[in-house]
């Protein structure tokens, strides 16, 4: 009988050890491999594997890293706000459109325009990224029309080249992954409760903030967390958004580990951003649970 003929618990088992396996050595391994690395030292060409905690201590106790001074913040406070507001914004503007696509749309068109919202996203995000340059540009697009309808005497020049452009690149960059979650979970709501809670004498508005809002907070939890964990992470905008000389903790990681070649530092700096980005999350989940369990 072979696997067959084993136990239901022995079949599982089996089955599911191939995906484990996988998930254990693309995922598990490489995490260890970093936070041991993270606790060597980079010694000119080669690395001093003796345990030290140097460069957490260099993080934490320099200005550039976490604390900043007067005038700046630290880089991975300042990621971890450019990210919230990516979010913030994203989230936002999602949510109308993935409840206009839930009710107002028939249902037998609701496949089309999930289509139509995801068709641009089907092209290179670095091209993507290219083309907001070219619409925020100082000759861009926005400039350039706001010219010609007499709006402005001279292009605006803080449309690029500052956290402005990072924030509004990486908000159409993930804009389909918080319309995706929104939209399931306003389509599990049971269009029977709106029908009752109209009955019993809500209007529209009122209906909306008291039944399909807290009904919806699953998808939006998804979707906050969709956006934020990933956006700290992307070095590719800011890099080509911020100009020369521009970064945020996600291409100081990077520099460290293809640039300066010191990888210790560059995997000490991914530690203490994943585990800031693990702290921001789990903080967000518990305080919506509690607000869940208020208006149980």
């Amino acid at each position: 009988m072979g696997i067959f003929g084993r136990s239901p618990q022995a079949r599982a088992a089996l089955l599911s050890a191939p995906p484990f396996v996988y998930a254990l050595l693309l995922l598990a391994f490489p995490l260890v491999a970093i936070i041991l690395i993270s606790f060597w030292t980079q010694n000119g060409l080669t690395i001093d594997r003796a345990f030290t905690t140097a460069n957490y201590r260099e993080i934490f106790s320099g200005p550039i890293y976490i604390w900043g001074n007067a005038t700046r913040w630290g880089l991975l406070p300042l990621s971890l706000f450019v990210s919230a507001t990516v979010t913030f914004i994203t989230v936002v503007l999602a949510y109308p459109i993935a409840y206009f696509v839930s009710f107002g749309v028939p249902t037998q068109r609701k496949s089309l325009w999930l289509f139509l919202i995801t068709i641009p996203f089907w092209t290179s995000y670095l091209i993507r990224v290219f083309l907001w340059k070219v619409v925020l540009g100082y000759n861009g697009v926005v400039n350039t029309g706001l010219l010609e309808l007499g709006l402005i005497q001279e292009p605006l020049s803080f449309l690029l080249y500052n956290l402005n452009s990072v924030i509004i690149t990486l908000s159409h960059a993930y804009a389909v992954f918080a319309i995706l979650p929104i939209y399931v979970a306003l389509e599990k709501i049971d269009r029977s409760l709106l029908e009752a809670s109209q009955d019993l004498g809500e209007n529209r508005f009122t209906t909306f903030l008291r039944v399909t809002l807290p009904l919806s907070v699953p998808g939006i939890v998804g979707a906050v967390l969709i956006v934020f964990i990933p956006t700290i992470g992307d070095y590719v905008t800011p890099e080509l958004m911020l100009g020369s000389g521009g970064r945020l903790v996600s291409n100081l990681i990077q520099a460290q580990f293809l640039q300066l070649n010191n990888w210790p530092l560059g995997a000490a700096l991914a530690i203490v951003t994943m585990l800031a980005v693990a702290l921001v999350s789990l903080a967000f989940i518990l305080l919506n649970r509690r607000w869940l369990r208020g208006r149980a």
